[in-house]
């Protein structure tokens, strides 16, 4: 009697582990066609995004940004995403976080920097701004990285440098020697 309540027992559980096993496949069959339904959608309000922000509409564009974050944190998008709310909600420390955490996760790619160098400008921590453009500049000879630098300019070293630059010998020094054209 004992043997016949164990095999009983050991068909149940088999038929239990296999009808589980069945279940495990097809949820994960669902959830693989899920999760490609949800990376074409945020690939759509990415591209969405991206054509909004090239002309201007930062409000927009940070609507589909945001939606695209959602769904899926992709380094790219985090970083168009931290940039829009910098630029239109103010919140800084935040977008230099969430572009620091992108560029982690793909250091090669410059459009991470130059997102994250135009948060900085946008913070008025220009020193910042153009260590980070540099940076991207190693990975990938970008032309709007370019840009950026040539809007911020690049100052010459000071002419006494064991002296800050404010220091007013340096000043009118340097006034000096540009009016001569000697600098």
């Amino acid at each position: 009697m004992i043997r016949r309540d164990l095999g009983y027992l050991q068909r149940v559980d088999r038929e239990i582990a296999f009808k589980s096993m069945r279940l495990t496949d097809q949820l994960y069959s669902d959830t693989k066609e899920d999760d490609s339904n949800r990376h074409k959608e945020a690939e759509g309000h990415f591209e969405k995004g991206i054509e909004i922000f090239t002309a201007g509409n930062i409000p927009s564009a940070l609507y589909h940004f945001e939606k695209a974050f959602t769904i899926e944190n992709n380094p790219l998008v985090s970083s168009y995403y931290a940039f829009c709310i910098a630029k239109e909600r103010g919140l800084f420390k935040k977008a230099i976080a969430i572009c620091s955490e992108a560029i982690q996760k793909e250091p090669q790619n410059s459009l991470l920097y130059l997102n994250l160098g135009r948060i900085y400008r946008l913070s008025k921590r220009n020193g910042d701004a153009v260590k980070i453009f540099r940076e991207g500049l190693q990975y990938a000879v970008d032309q709007q990285i370019i840009d950026e630098l040539t809007k911020l300019g690049i100052r010459k070293r000071p002419v006494i440098p064991f002296l800050k630059r404010r220091n007013p010998l340096n000043k009118y020094l340097g006034i000096i020697l540009h009016k001569l054209r000697l600098r």
